[in-house]
């Protein structure tokens, strides 16, 4: 414990002075000539307001991590990325495939919104996307964005969104093809072509990772996880600046759980036209289509299958240095199972507005969306941030927003569990921010509270009678120093029960306290590199009496290109094979992460 606790106030104190490393930098420090330097410190970010902007100009707390961090960290999960970063808490059933929730500023895992592409994705049922089925290879592109965003995306972006985004390919044909293995008997491979001609983009790319797993409760034997993953994306420009396009994504495979197994699958598919109706109008019109597919295979088999159907018309208009949002969207869930719901389908239909305003040095955003579900019945959602540029570096923020989480299908019509009478939990959100953006370098500070009615809650019956106040502090920063990349991370949450008999108690598997850094260097044909994450203990349960211990890990990385467009690389993760859980499986028995894991992989491509 004494180790971790002087871990901790060693990345405490490098994490304070990392600011006015980047601050130091500014008068010394030119970007690359391709600008490279400049776009990854402060990048564009399209999840925040629906248009592109960069970080600094979303007044939102945003977190992107790029290609190059997503080459360099090579993980083999989602949460591995998510673990950690500002504001995101990450609770896990174990490693490899197991059941993950990812928890945005304390909300629960059902209100933070995963997107791919612009898709949703989600189980219809459960109500939480499963993080734990998707490749991290299929993806070039991660955006965390923190704090409600009802007003553009509608029910369950409390907490925040996260979006994934696929390559759409540009250039000369590029392969890519990797092949590895390690600890667990753990052997992975993909494969990928990407490029362009003409006005013709195109990516395709197939991976599968297999392996037996390891004990993720004691004394329950190994559990394996396979996955089988391919997407294809193409799109064409033409020269009146129109654009058509279509992509989809698919995971299926297998899961080992204690006391039997899950097939899985996750599919995203959509079409879009987008066309230039006028100089300063254009319109964006949008098919799609996901799916959230399980069969389990153990003493209480069953499948549970859900699909989203959703079609989205969006109008973007230019108005000199302002610009406008206005559409509609029409989705529809579908639900079959061996469990015979009362409904197995609803709709809902929402129109929404944005505003995106300049009037330097003023920066003045609004949004407002009516969602009309025929399951749950209305709902009205707004934002509203106004920023202030202090000087060339400096942008203050100040926002208030509203969302909801809408009743799942398990919440309102399980049998013998659900309750048809649930209404939608309601939130209002404020956040302080001031964000510092140099050349080569930023830091950016956010303080927030949430306040959630209407809390859904209950064991034998879901009922609105809870309610949550949540707090926190979040300090993000990074810099590119010589040849070292470096990012950190501080977070403090106070996710507090304020109803029923919990009042005061932490929300179950919640840390309060995170902290991440990532330090790189390039070294010639060799890069270095690791990842630190450490947070505070949580508990179990809603009474707090099932305490689970904070832990910290340490992960380190090389990687080595012996040849022109060959490289190898070695991933060592948990080097210290600390034991800890984030998760019970039961009373005193814990959910185990994996402990020291090693996988070498061998590369071909840019």
């Amino acid at each position: 414990m004494n180790t971790i606790h002087a871990s901790r106030g060693l990345a405490a104190f490098a994490l304070a002075a990392l600011p006015l490393a980047v601050q130091a930098q500014v008068t010394s420090s030119t970007s690359d000539s391709d600008g490279v330097v400049a776009e990854t410190l402060n990048p564009l970010t399209v999840t925040a307001t629906r248009a592109p902007r960069t970080a600094d100009e979303t007044l939102a707390s945003v977190t992107v991590i790029d290609e190059a961090a997503l080459r360099r960290q090579d993980p083999t999960d989602i949460t591995d990325l998510l673990r950690g970063q500002p504001g995101v808490d990450v609770s896990s059933s174990g490693g490899f495939g197991k059941t993950s929730s990812v928890f945005m500023r304390g909300t629960g895992s059902a209100s933070t919104v995963l997107m791919i592409d612009g898709i949703r994705l989600r189980s219809a049922t459960a109500g939480s996307p499963s993080w734990q089925f998707l490749d991290p290879r299929q993806f070039e592109r991660v955006e965390v964005v923190r704090g409600p965003r009802g007003s553009l995306y509608g029910a369950d972006a409390v907490g925040g969104v996260v979006q994934l985004f696929t390559p759409q390919g540009e250039g000369e044909p590029t392969p890519r093809i990797s092949l590895g293995g390690g600890s667990f008997d753990t052997r992975r491979a993909s494969a990928s072509l990407s490029g362009s001609e003409g006005g013709t983009r195109y990516h395709v790319a197939a991976s599968r990772l297999e392996t037996d797993g390891y004990e993720i409760v004691e004394g329950e034997g190994d559990k394996g996880y396979d996955n089988t993953s391919g997407l294809v994306r193409l799109s064409h420009g033409f020269d009146n600046g129109a654009e058509v396009g279509a992509h989809a994504l698919r995971a299926r495979g297998n899961t080992e759980f204690v006391g039997g197994n899950t097939d899985y699958v996750q599919q995203v598919a959509g079409l879009y036209g987008e066309l230039p109706v006028t100089e300063s109008w254009n319109s964006r019109l949008t098919l799609s289509e996901a799916r959230d597919e399980s069969e389990v295979f153990s003493s209480f088999p069953g499948f549970f299958d859900t699909r989203t159907q959703t079609a989205r018309w969006e109008n973007t208009v230019m108005l000199g240095a302002h610009e406008v949002i206005v559409g509609a969207e029409y989705t529809e869930d579908e639900v079959d199972s061996t469990t015979r719901y009362v409904e197995a389908s609803r709709d809902n239909t929402a129109v929404f507005a944005q505003a995106l305003m300049d009037f330097a040095p003023f920066i003045l955003q609004a949004g407002l969306r009516h969602d009309d579900n025929e399951a749950f019945g209305e709902e009205v959602t707004g934002s509203l941030a106004l920023g202030y540029e202090l000087d060339e570096n400096h942008t203050l923020r100040a926002s208030f927003g509203t969302a909801f989480r809408a009743p799942t299908f398990n919440d309102l019509y399980y049998p013998n569990y659900g309750n048809p009478d649930l209404e939608s939990e309601e939130s209002e959100s404020i956040e302080l921010g001031v964000r510092a953006q140099f050349e080569r370098g930023f830091w950016d500070l956010a303080l927030y509270e949430t306040d959630i009615e209407n809390f859904i809650t209950g064991q034998r019956s879901p009922t609105n009678i809870q309610q949550a106040r949540i707090r926190g502090i979040e300090l993000a920063t990074g810099a590119e120093v010589l040849d070292w990349t470096l990012r950190a991370a501080l977070t403090y949450t106070d996710p507090e029960n304020r109803g029923g008999g919990n009042i005061g108690n932490r929300l179950p598997r919640r840390a309060s306290q995170s902290l991440r850094l990532d330090i790189d260097r390039e070294l010639g044909d060799w890069s270095l590199g690791g990842s630190f994450v450490t947070q505070n203990h949580r508990f179990d349960d809603a009474a707090n009496e099932e305490r689970i211990g904070g832990y910290g890990q340490l992960d380190l990385r090389a990687g080595w290109q012996f040849a022109p467009l060959w490289s190898v690389r070695l991933n060592l993760d948990n080097v210290f094979d600390k034991e800890y859980a984030t998760a019970q499986y039961s009373e005193s028995r814990d959910y185990l992460n994996s402990g020291r894991t090693a996988l070498l992989s061998v590369n071909f491509g840019q």
